[in-house]
């Protein structure tokens, strides 16, 4: 696979960005505001974060985005109030958050009472992803919102400077061709291993994050954008899991929900450690998601990029409100369990395990669409014109 470099992307340019995710129509009276995450929000007053090491993620929110807001952005698309807010960081993906947050003086305020009823745009740049809780407060408040957690130098002039409205429809040609799949099997190989994860989807309707939010319909957009997904209705079979550390793990699956977790290599705390977990709050093993990227980035090290990528995919466990599934928080024994984590398949940041086939089945009638990493022949035939398909060194 030959992704492109930076250096084939445009300049990051915040006014783009927003004016093609959001539209331009907004006739002088929207607010837009920026959502952090610190872990003790004394930092946000007077904005002490800036002056510690650490907080790039945060650091970009200030410097870049609010920056561009305050010169010139928000007058050229009509923006009539800009926002700089900070909440406790959740410490976990997709986690709902304490409702406490301040400002820039150090005023307590609260997200529930004085932010979300107030604001029209709402973007959250933060550590740790807030998509889900925010998509679930955009529906009852009504502002429209992007989360960009995790962004950084490579993201920013790469996947925050594409052309949203070609994004999108590549992601409606690849929707297209998923489309009611019945369900996918998926083959693993790691550390001389192979297992097989079936997903079922019962034909369902293939969804889309494409980037754009449109005025008039509360929602969220996950940026960067450009993925098909699908939330299963079951799920069977094996699949290897890698933590953080290198800890290799196969996580056994029955009735949609990982049951198990055997040791392959590494620490067998971790894998102790993930078993309890289980036992004790089995929701967190429920499959929430499949998903593909249907992006030409090059790698940026952050999941919400990287799963964007063309070539790889990935599942995820836990909280599926946000994607149209039924798993909400009040159904976990835990509130501190109740997130929603992506398991990410891809080259640099699963070295160790192999996607070595996906097949997508229909009728009956099982079609390869990617191997180790690379659409096949058949995907790429449907993909055209809107992709470079030199791009790949197409599997056999």
């Amino acid at each position: 696979m030959i992704l492109p470099n930076i250096d084939e992307f445009p300049s990051f340019s915040l006014k783009r960005l927003l004016s093609t995710c959001f539209g331009t129509e907004s006739s002088g009276s929207e607010k837009i505001c920026i959502l952090i995450d610190l872990p003790d929000l004394n930092l946000m007053h007077n904005h002490k974060f800036l002056t510690l090491d650490g907080f790039s993620v945060q650091k970009y929110a200030y410097n870049t985005f609010l920056h561009d807001l305050k010169n010139g952005v928000s007058d050229e698309l009509s923006y009539t109030e800009n926002g700089f807010f900070a909440f406790k960081t959740t410490g976990g993906s997709n986690l709902d958050p304490e409702d406490e947050a301040v400002n820039g003086n150090g005023d307590t305020l609260s997200l529930e009472r004085d932010i979300y009823p107030n604001f029209d745009i709402i973007l959250a740049i933060t550590d740790f992803s807030l998509t889900a809780p925010l998509t679930a407060s955009a529906k009852i408040h009504g502002f429209r919102g992007a989360t960009l957690h995790g962004v950084n130098e490579v993201i920013l002039n790469s996947g925050l400077s594409v052309d949203y409205f070609k994004i999108s429809k590549q992601a409606e040609l690849f929707r297209s061709v998923l489309n009611h799949t019945d369900y996918f099997e998926i083959d693993f190989h790691t550390l001389g291993n192979d297992s097989t994860l079936r997903i079922d989807c019962d034909g369902q309707n293939a969804q889309k994050s494409h980037g754009l939010c449109p005025k008039g319909i509360p929602d969220v957009a996950n940026l960067p954008a450009g993925e098909v997904y699908f939330v299963p209705t079951s799920a069977s079979g094996s699949f290897p899991f890698r933590f953080s550390d290198g800890t290799i793990a196969q996580m056994e699956v029955l009735d949609g929900a990982i049951t198990k977790a055997i040791l392959l290599s590494g620490d067998s705390e971790l894998v102790n450690a993930r078993n309890k977990q289980l036992s004790d709050d089995p929701a967190t093993g429920i499959i929430g998601e499949l998903g593909f990227g249907t992006q030409l980035l090059p790698f940026s090290g952050k999941d919400i990029q990287d799963e964007k990528i063309l070539g790889t995919c990935h599942v995820a466990t836990g909280r599926s409100d946000h994607l149209g599934g039924t798993l909400t928080p009040d159904l976990f024994n835990s509130k501190l369990n109740a997130s929603h984590d992506d398991i990410l398949y891809a080259p640099p940041k699963t070295p160790e395990i192999t996607v070595k086939e996906v097949r997508m089945y229909k009728d009956g009638q099982g079609t390869p669409i990617l191997r180790d990493f690379v659409p096949t022949p058949f995907l790429l035939d449907k993909l055209e014109p809107e992709y470079p398909v030199e791009k790949f060194a197409v599997s056999t």
